[in-house]
């Protein structure tokens, strides 16, 4: 079975990610040279900054899955978004209408990196009440939980952890591949993802890949990159 990517910037011309379809077919050639066979499309939804219409995401999301299903690739393309927590998550989830894997539970979604919403913790038990599954994306990045590790133990017991493959291979910057490894050493990530911008992020993940055979082992890769990733996109926390 191979591996599933939680988060990647494939689809093109909407968001920092693929500027254009040919683009995009590298990155999705790359990824499955890699051993993924399941690539899950999250373009950004930030309020003022990248918010593509669900009509342009999804003809993005046509055209590149016809161009691959006229290749010779077995890759799917499941569709998501990457939800800021800001002022149009909170209506959309008011609303019941957060962009999520394959319309089900769960759904990705990132914070500001210099500090966390208050009560966030309180927020995410009360989705989980709700039969939703938060997936917080590359929670290296923010630096309140740099030193609290108690905190991100509790936030990953009502959220699946999500890591980057390129902090875990050290190209986001030292105190982001820090955390990462503690996280994936301890056992506190549930899922590692590439969230591919471009072709060269390729190469990252792979380093990446690289990273958790050689320092924890092949079980580990299998857990953060197949089973793990399965049940989050099925919207059961891995627990």
């Amino acid at each position: 079975m191979g591996f599933l990517d939680l988060h990647s910037h494939i689809l093109p011309s909407l968001d920092d990610g693929s500027p254009d379809l040919a683009t995009s077919m590298l990155m999705v050639q790359g990824l499955a040279s890699l051993g993924f066979e399941t690539i899950c499309a999250t373009p950004h939804q930030k309020a003022g900054q990248f918010l593509p219409a669900r009509q342009a995401i999804d003809q993005a999301h046509q055209e590149l899955s016809q161009k691959i299903d006229a290749s010779d690739l077995a890759i799917s393309i499941p569709l998501a978004a990457e939800n800021m927590w800001d002022d149009v998550f909170f209506s959309r989830l008011q609303q019941d209408e957060i962009p999520s894997y394959n319309n089900g539970p769960a759904f990705l979604v990132e914070f500001q990196p210099s500090q966390l919403p208050v009560g966030l913790s309180d927020h995410l038990f009360e989705l989980t009440l709700a039969d939703k599954l938060p997936v917080i994306a590359h929670p290296e990045r923010y630096q309140p939980l740099w030193a609290a590790t108690d905190t991100l133990i509790e936030l990953a017991q009502h959220a699946a952890l999500v890591v980057d493959l390129g902090a875990l291979a050290g190209y986001h910057g030292r105190k982001q591949a820090k955390a990462a490894r503690m996280m994936v050493k301890q056992g506190i990530a549930h899922a590692a993802a590439s969230d591919a911008h471009s072709p060269n992020d390729i190469r990252v993940a792979a380093e990446g890949i690289a990273w958790i055979r050689k320092k924890v082992g092949d079980a580990a890769v299998t857990r953060l990159l197949t089973t793990n990733p399965r049940m989050i996109i099925a919207g059961q926390h891995p627990g």
